[in-house]
């Protein structure tokens, strides 16, 4: 009696057969589940499934699937789809979830509204594969030799090279000294136009005009970090906290007051003038402080660069 419901049940479903030969399901699965376990495990994966006898011909699936795609549906959602023939037309194609599978077979499941698809968002980048094409520059504090002075710290490095080709040290923050730095720095390392980006962040020296007007003049590219972004100008950031870790060595030597007269260059790569005053320390400073002045705080430049040319080795 099982094996005659097992072969009705191929063309009338499991339910009919079994209901009209009064066969338990679960008597029918049973004998599946062992008939199952004697096949060997590499002839199951070859055992292909039965059709079931309500579905859909493969004629009737392109039907299904070219009126979901059509002009009319094709921002619809299948559900949407099945709801509106039902209630305008009282046409019944199929399930939902027939729907479904139809689309899947064709790799269409996604989203059918009409949506605005953003672009995939990529970060943007500066690369240089040489020096003199990209540079990177940034203001920081430093403390100076008494409490309550601090300095300026103008610093321009070639991301290429990690070379400072310039740097400055002013009392204040001033988009003029930015513009002397910025210029002398082009003419030293013999930058040509339209080959160079300077970035920085959008303080208020960088972002000044007459900043923006002298890289027009130099033909020079700006570039700025996005709004709201802290690491977009990462190398500036790092000479600066090198600095600030030896600025405090360098007013500790300075209480000695411990004068020295000559020629002193700094790991920045910049020789001072002989006639500059330096206070001795153990270790070559990242840069040279200044002797503190009573006068009031001016767009002046205490000491600065640019450097020497990059070396051909780098």
């Amino acid at each position: 009696m099982i094996q005659t419901a097992e072969q009705l049940a191929k063309s009338q479903g499991v339910k009919a057969a079994c209901e009209a030969l009064a066969v338990p399901r679960s008597s029918l699965y049973d004998a599946r589940a062992h008939s199952s376990e004697s096949v060997a495990p590499e002839l199951r994966e070859t055992q292909s499934r039965p059709t079931p006898p309500r579905t859909l011909s493969p004629a009737e699936k392109e039907q299904v699937r070219d009126l979901l795609n059509s002009e009319r549906f094709q921002d619809y959602a299948p559900r949407e789809v099945y709801a509106e023939l039902l209630d305008a037309e009282q046409h019944y194609l199929c399930s939902v979830s027939t729907m479904y599978r139809i689309l899947a077979e064709y790799h269409e499941v996604r989203e059918r509204r009409n949506q605005l698809r953003q672009p995939t968002y990529k970060k943007p980048e500066l690369m240089a594969s040489g020096p003199n094409q990209v540079y990177s520059w940034d203001i920081t504090k430093l403390r100076g030799p008494s409490k309550g002075v601090y300095y300026d710290l103008y610093v321009i490095i070639d991301i290429y090279s990690r070379y400072v080709v310039g740097w400055m040290i002013a009392e204040v923050e001033s988009a003029e000294l930015a513009e002397q730095l910025i210029a002398e720095t082009c003419a030293k390392q013999g930058v040509q136009r339209e080959r160079l980006t300077i970035h920085a962040d959008n303080g208020s020296p960088m972002i000044a005009k007459s900043v923006a007007v002298l890289m027009a003049d130099l033909g020079v590219v700006k570039s700025h970090s996005r709004p709201h972004v802290s690491n977009d100008n990462p190398f500036p950031r790092r000479s600066s906290k090198r600095s600030n870790t030896v600025r405090i060595t360098l007013s500790a030597s300075a209480r000695s007051r411990t004068p020295v007269v000559g020629a002193a260059v700094s790991s920045l790569g910049t020789t001072i003038g002989t006639t500059t005053p330096v206070w001795a320390c153990s270790r070559p400073p990242m840069c040279i402080m200044a002797e503190p002045r009573p006068c009031a705080k001016s767009a002046k430049r205490l000491y600065s660069g640019p450097t020497r040319p990059i070396p051909n080795a780098l």
